[in-house]
């Protein structure tokens, strides 16, 4: 396919920038000769590197505890890209292992998307679907503070949530104003499924996917192939729920929008080199034969869920519904060590068919749906909840950032299903009844009680009058032609 041949060459084209830094540290010496025509890659900084050399030997020498060269070393590397952008990173052996696992959609751990912090810790991305962390209730925007009562500053990168299969692991979370507390989880081997589907009403099908991974477009035709024939050969609607999706491989994204798409845009990739510089269209054949299609969003929903988004948003071919999106338009690329360690490296930037970027921006649903407040959140400000790519430390930033949106919120359970169903049948019919709801929230008088009579003896207490109940205004929906327009963290 397209998409993985151009994956292939993006990583033959950066990696000989590695080579040369591993292989040829003597020829460091040509970046002194001002007439010389070199590379980007064979440019060193000397006096930087002399400054870094002069640390690491005084690190060493007088350091109150000895410290191990290969881990100062580890540690040097990590801090390097850490500065860079919060999906930019350095994987040990064990990690890089554990991310292709991951990405294949086999191996042993809680199975949840994580995203490590400057100071360590770990933020939930999103759980995945029934899988021993979605089970133990973790929510998206809890952070891990402590695994088996080790803080996450004496532990080394997330190897202790990967384990046996049926081994216990205790890991301490902050949830909002909450105490942090213990949740308990036992290890499984995670064969995850990325697509589930079913029937929510005669002709009308639902399509869950949770992640995209290698297999992802092909259970994706399978389940699609499935729905039609219980409908009877076609679908009169589908619901496509892409909540608390974390993204993953962009190819499979890819793969997905080409199924629903006939012609069209499906997203574009440009970077610093022009090999991240890229194009990708949808080819004839549509699965659904134009049957219309709901996609159902929410703050988890990040990188390749966005362009998927994104793709059928642009080309007319969905309605979004949900909350805005969490803004990750950003390509990562894994690049191998000569040690089998591994760098995942930001290389590019995510822009829908229209040309709109939506890194920390995300994407706004043409209908919004709200969720319960949360008792530990619904008093905190805004800036304690904001779930979002533009909250993250170091954050590249967006070409539409400053449009000062709100964030999304997590919208879990059944309800968002069946309103994002009430308008794939009837579009336009949850605005209206939105509309509805808060104008006749508004109209509504507040019954005042009867002033209690007076006695001649003395006078009466006053008794309290019950102030009219608060009207919250429905959030305005933005038009479909204004929303602002990501290779997956797996």
């Amino acid at each position: 396919m397209r998409v993985a041949r151009l994956a292939a060459a993006l990583l033959l084209a950066l990696s000989p920038a590695l080579s040369l830094a591993q292989s040829a540290p003597d020829k460091a010496s040509r970046a002194d000769d001002p007439d010389a025509k070199e590379s980007v890659t064979s440019r060193v900084p000397l006096d930087e590197i002399r400054r870094f050399v002069a640390v690491y030997n005084a690190v060493r020498a007088a350091y109150v505890d000895p410290v191990d060269d290969k881990k100062l070393m580890q540690s040097a590397v990590r801090g390097l890209l850490l500065e860079l952008d919060p999906h930019s990173t350095y994987f040990d052996k064990a990690d890089a292992e554990a991310f292709d696992e991951q990405t294949n959609g086999a191996y042993e751990g809680i199975g949840v998307e994580l995203l490590q912090q400057d100071d360590n810790t770990l933020k939930v991305v999103s759980p995945i679907d029934d899988t021993p962390a979605a089970r133990a209730g973790l929510r998206a925007g809890d952070l891990i503070v402590a695994i088996d009562g080790k803080p996450i500053s004496a532990i080394e990168a997330m190897e202790p949530l990967r384990g046996e299969a049926g081994s216990k692991v205790v890991l301490t979370i902050e949830r909002g104003q909450q105490k942090p507390f213990d949740v308990t989880v036992v290890r499984e081997t995670i064969r995850v499924t990325s697509v589930r589907s079913r029937m929510l009403e005669p002709g009308y099908g639902y399509v869950r996917i949770s992640t995209f991974q290698a297999d992802t477009g092909a259970d994706f035709q399978k389940n699609l192939a499935q729905l039609q024939a219980q409908a009877g050969g076609k679908l009169k609607g589908l619901v496509l729920d892409l909540r608390s999706n974390p993204g993953g491989l962009l190819t499979a994204a890819v793969q997905v929008a080409d199924d629903l798409l006939d012609k069209g845009g499906i997203v574009s990739t440009r970077g610093r080199i022009s090999i991240s510089d890229a194009r990708f269209d949808a080819t004839p054949g549509d699965l659904l034969k134009g049957a219309p299609v709901v996609v159902l969003v929410d703050a988890g929903s990040a990188s390749a869920s966005e362009v998927l988004a994104g793709a059928l948003r642009d080309n007319q071919r969905a309605r979004i519904v949900g909350s805005r999106t969490f803004g990750k338009g950003s390509v990562q690329t894994v690049l191998p060590l000569d040690n089998g360690d591994s760098v995942k490296l930001t290389t590019a930037r995510y822009y829908t068919p229209s040309g709109r970027s939506i890194q920390a921006t995300g994407i706004v649903p043409e209908v919004e749906l709200t969720a319960e407040a949360d008792e530990a959140t619904k008093d905190l400000p805004p800036s304690l909840v904001d779930y979002s790519e533009a909250s993250l430390p170091g954050h590249l930033h967006g070409d539409d950032e400053a449009d000062g949106g709100k964030a999304g919120v997590v919208l879990p359970g059944d309800a968002p299903i069946q309103q994002a169903l009430q308008e794939l049948k009837q579009p336009g019919s949850v605005v209206a009844a939105q509309a509805a709801a808060a104008a006749a929230a508004k109209a509504k008088p507040a019954a005042t009680p009867a002033p209690a009579p007076a006695t001649p003896s003395a006078p009466a207490k006053p008794e309290a009058v019950q102030a009219p109940a608060k009207v919250v205004p429905a959030t305005p929906v933005e038009p479909a032609d204004t929303p602002e327009p990501v290779d997956g963290d797996k």
